[in-house]
């Protein structure tokens, strides 16, 4: 027997530094030696589920561009591209991330400019105003006049769950977000955005050492303060199916989507239904695909997720997702049906050994 050559090894994992700021801002450092790059990112524990006003979580994302404690409006996005950097953030339904990716020797810029909007955001009346706007923008180019917009995202959560945390969406509407108010934004900030419900994460050309210094000095004079306690998302268990109908007038085919609730997270089976879902919808081999869309011609797509926003994003309570867009002659309900066809094979017999195993080096692979 021979000993795999240099290149068939597989590459060693890197080791991921921790550091705990006196603040209680972490951080995380995963350094990949010769990279001429940074990424950076900062995550906050609030998301669109913690927010009392439906799309204020995201709102507030927008208006975190809009000036720090030393800085004016849009002047952090004129630092990072200026250094030949990319910038942007994301609201998901329990973290709020803002990330960049600059040269390696500007990792200190990207340090000052996340810790000053730590220390204090700009928050206008005009800017309120102006980031209401922007985001009922989003909202008509992304949802409304979009066939399928937010489907299933935004429609399963009211069918499978009760609460307003659970079952409003992301977005919310123009006139609510416009009437948000300076003080409610400065109440917000003060609630979720302390350091200690903040991960701070450091990646690429940087030696730890010094990303631990540097992240000392910028965001360790940031005061330390409580943080909102996380909702309470606990649901009662379902007692029988639920059904949602709508009409999409955008919509050319008809569309289904079936959810059922997930484990939760850090368990065997939250694991064993991210991996259920690669085996599912992931790739043209998949169990799906093959019977929906090539052998039974119910479907043009389908779709299996674990997670409403994907794998690894959210606190429980989520849910597992098969979505499909139906052939013109199959109904919503038969292509249902054959889709848990699908699922109840898999739950009776199991994957193939080798289905499981391309399955988890497709996941490997990806993340």
């Amino acid at each position: 027997m021979t000993a795999p050559t240099a290149a068939a090894r597989p590459a060693a994992t890197a080791e991921v530094h921790r550091h705990r700021l006196a603040n209680g801002l972490r951080l995380l450092v995963l350094p990949d030696p010769g990279s001429p790059a940074v990424g950076l990112a900062v995550a906050y524990g609030v998301g669109y589920r913690s927010e009392s006003r439906s799309g204020f979580a995201h709102l507030f994302e927008h208006l975190m561009f809009q000036g720090s404690a030393r800085l004016g409006p849009q002047e952090h996005a004129r630092h990072v591209q200026a250094n030949g950097g990319v910038f942007n953030a994301t609201t998901h339904r329990d973290h709020t991330s803002y990330f960049q990716a600059m040269p390696a020797e500007a990792l200190e810029l990207g340090l000052f400019l996340e810790a000053d909007r730590m220390r204090a955001p700009r928050i206008t009346p005009e800017a309120i105003a102006t980031q209401a706007s922007v985001v009922a923008e989003e909202i008509r180019r992304t949802v409304t006049n979009r066939p399928y917009g937010g489907f299933p995202t935004f429609q399963l959560p009211q069918v499978l769950f009760d609460s307003f945390a659970n079952t409003h969406d992301g977005y919310g509407d123009h006139a609510s977000l416009a009437a948000a108010t300076v003080a409610e934004c400065a109440d917000f900030f003060a609630r979720h955005y302390a350091p200690g419900n903040a991960v701070l994460a450091v990646c690429g050309g940087v030696d730890p050492r010094q990303a631990v210094e540097l992240a000392e000095r910028h965001f360790g004079t940031v005061p330390a303060r409580t943080a909102a306690t996380p909702p309470d998302l606990a649901e009662p268990q379902l007692a029988v199916p639920r059904v949602l109908e709508r009409t999409d007038r955008l919509a050319p085919l008809p569309a289904v989507a079936v959810g059922r609730r997930m484990p939760p997270p850090g368990t065997p089976g939250h694991l064993a239904a991210v991996v259920a879902a690669a085996v599912l919808g992931d790739g043209e081999s998949s169990r799906l695909r093959r019977t929906l869309v090539r052998e039974r011609r119910l479907a043009t797509q389908v779709a299996a997720v674990a997670g409403l926003s994907g794998p690894f994003d959210s606190r429980d309570p989520d849910a597992f997702l098969v979505n499909a867009v139906c052939t013109p002659d199959a109904s919503p309900r038969r292509t249902a049906r054959a889709a848990d066809e699908v699922l109840t094979d898999l739950a009776a017999q199991g994957p193939a050994e080798d289905e499981l195993r391309r399955a988890v080096r497709r996941l490997q692979t990806a993340w």
